[in-house]
């Protein structure tokens, strides 16, 4: 996991998002998972492919080249990233015959029934303040591409490296990141190579990292995907609604300033620990839960993020399983999303058979109100006026509170018309009822009303009524 940057990332975040469009949870290629084995009680690895294989997971990055782990993977379709060490990157870069000996041991075996995608050479190098991994990452990568090459596998597997969040320098608004300029000519090396290679650039977003260094209520609800009232870029005029949106067009706008926007990028680890010390601010189940439910349904709606709009970078969550020998803070042992024994620690809708939460990721309506408003009848509906933006957000906000979104996807009776007004009516309404139908149930930041006039229309039904 990536270490929490020397400097705040505390970034303007999301959205101009377009209208939220619904997909099956088993045909998402950009969710995937980190899986890490700095621990004593994981399961075997035929164990967590079977697993894996009943959720909507379609790859899965390792820190190494386990050949236990790749051969279980054999013949399951997900896409694997294997990993040289930072320890092996000296020979890697200086030492051709190394390179060749590391893929004749590590890929040929196994691939192509093992699908292997990407190798990453060394983890957050630029930033580990060690000169010799520094001066050899580049020679490294190459002399792997050169090796998959000759065993006819260029174009076929991707050689990357993984970088934190540290490597920007500026990322506050999201249009003006820029990389730290002391890596320039070897980040300038690098990214010619993997332009040409066709690779992407693989970094370590975390919201959460974002959040300890500013606790604020606004900045948690900024990080978690939820109601917030939004950050303006000066730079560009876009607001934008989550904190991870705001990272991504960061790292954007960094390759953009360096001559490279047209290579991909890969969110290589984000996550959010369910537990932590009594010191840590931001741990816990229900912060992990929102922050990583809310993540698949954003990446799910393949609207991206402002300066990359209309499709989801690919995202490997940390982790799939807590790593129970890792050392540091209590948090860095509580990011798994599934226990030893193969159960959920908390349901973020990864499973095959359903898609959102079951559990709402955060609280929708005071849990001990000291006046109980009475129930309220009718209908919740946007109230006039309201950009889209914010009903975009409304939209993604109810639809990742375990209501049933159905109606409004493609086919669905209420999908046309297919607008962000539209489909925000119906599921505002929908959270509204299911959740109590209580005057703070259709507030959404006080762009919501309750209306006595039914909305519905031809054969779309909206639930309501007299209370």
């Amino acid at each position: 996991m990536t270490t929490p940057p020397t400097s705040p990332l505390l970034l303007f975040s999301l959205l101009c998002l377009p209208m939220l469009s619904f997909y099956s949870a088993n045909s998402q290629s950009f969710i995937g998972v980190n899986y890490g084995e700095v621990a004593d009680n994981l399961p075997p690895p035929e164990a967590t492919a079977k697993l894996l294989q009943s959720t909507s997971i379609q790859k899965v990055r390792m820190y190494g080249a386990d050949p236990a782990i790749i051969k279980a993977l054999a013949n399951t379709g997900i896409g694997i990233v294997i990993g040289a060490g930072n320890g092996d990157i000296p020979a890697l870069g200086s030492d051709p015959n190394f390179a060749g000996q590391w893929v004749s041991t590590n890929v040929l075996p196994y691939y192509p029934a093992s699908n292997i995608i990407v190798v990453t050479v060394g983890n957050e190098v630029m930033t580990s303040g060690d000169q010799n991994l520094m001066s050899n990452i580049l020679p490294a990568m190459q002399n792997i591409q050169n090796a998959l090459n000759a065993a006819n596998l260029g174009g076929k597997i991707n050689v990357s490296t993984v970088h934190s969040m540290a490597v920007l320098t500026q990322s506050d608004p999201p249009s003006s990141g820029s990389f730290n300029p002391s890596f320039g000519d070897t980040l300038r090396g690098m990214l010619a190579f993997q332009r040409a290679n066709g690779s992407p650039f693989m970094i370590n977003p975390y919201p959460f990292f974002a959040y300890q260094s500013d606790p604020r209520p606004e900045t948690l609800a900024f990080c978690l995907f939820q109601p917030n009232a939004g950050r303006v870029d000066s730079g560009t005029g876009i607001t934008y609604m989550n904190m991870f949106d705001a990272q991504v067009d960061a790292v954007h706008s960094a390759l953009n300033a360096m001559g490279f926007k047209d290579i991909e990028i890969v969110v290589a680890e984000t996550g959010w620990p369910y537990r932590g010390d009594p010191n840590e601010v931001g741990p816990g189940t229900d912060n992990a839960r929102a922050y990583n439910g809310n993540l698949i349904n954003h990446l799910r709606s393949l609207v991206g993020t402002p300066l990359m709009p209309g499709k989801s970078v690919d995202t490997y969550i940390f982790a799939l399983y807590d790593e129970d020998l890792k050392p540091g803070p209590g948090s860095e042992r509580a990011f798994g999303l599934f226990k030893p024994d193969l159960s959920m620690v908390y349901d973020v809708g990864l499973n095959k058979n359903g898609q959102v939460p079951t559990t709402p990721v955060t609280p929708v309506s005071p849990t001990t109100p000291v006046t109980p408003s009475p129930k309220q009848g009718g209908w919740c509906v946007p109230k006039a006026g309201v950009s889209d933006v914010q009903l975009q957000a409304n939209l993604d906000y109810a639809c990742g509170q375990g209501i049933d979104c159905s109606q409004i996807q493609p086919g669905g009776p209420c999908f046309e018309p297919a607008t962000t007004q539209s489909h925000a009516a119906y599921a505002m309404n929908l959270l509204y009822q299911t959740a109590g139908r209580n005057p703070w149930n259709c507030d959404f930041l006080n762009t919501a009303t309750i209306t006595s006039t039914n909305p519905s229309y031809n054969g779309c039904v909206y639930p309501g009524g007299s209370p």
